[in-house]
């Protein structure tokens, strides 16, 4: 359940207070255990969760060895961060329902726990379904598993998000 703090966000940007639950979407706290990894492609500082971080090192070592870019695009965001990336697309005039199919509502975010990745390669531009044509996106479909990744939001994804072929979660 959403402590007071979580229900007033909720409020203020527009969600109701139990949509993820009756979407059955699981509920993640914020990782408190965090690792530095790298810079994203954009220069900023992400952290992992120490777990996600060693197979997410080994996922980009074996694919470099076989010519593939892997580049991380953002990796931990907290509750508040969540949130404000929701506000910044309300303050544009998007409509929270749109937002929410792009947007996991603050809490149910995988990037929550640390686990989570959004990956970028050189010559796609970031965060488009192009991705997914890419030699980067062949590559971590026949190999991510081997690194405990996988890649929640498909066509179709019982969760109501958009594919999102760059978002890809470590299962451990």
């Amino acid at each position: 359940m959403l402590d007071s703090h979580q229900k007033k966000v909720y409020k203020k940007l527009g969600i109701p207070i139990d949509y993820g639950f009756e979407r059955g979407l699981p509920f993640f706290h914020d990782e408190d255990e965090l690792v530095n990894v790298e810079l994203n492609l954009f220069g900023k500082p992400q952290k992992l969760s120490k777990s996600t971080s060693i197979n997410w090192e080994n996922l980009v070592v074996s694919a470099k060895k076989q010519g593939i870019s892997l580049l991380m695009v953002s990796g931990y965001r907290s509750f508040n961060y969540q949130a404000q990336l929701i506000q910044n697309k309300l303050d544009k005039g998007i409509n929270i329902k749109d937002i929410l199919k792009v947007n996991a509502p603050p809490g149910f975010s995988e990037h929550h726990g640390g686990m989570a990745i959004d990956i970028a390669t050189i010559g796609v531009p970031p965060l488009i379904e192009a991705f997914d044509s890419s030699p980067a996106f062949l590559w971590l479909e026949e190999n991510a598993i081997d690194f405990k990744f996988s890649m929640p939001y498909t066509k179709c994804n019982s969760f109501g998000f958009i594919y999102e072929p760059w978002h890809w979660s470590c299962n451990e």
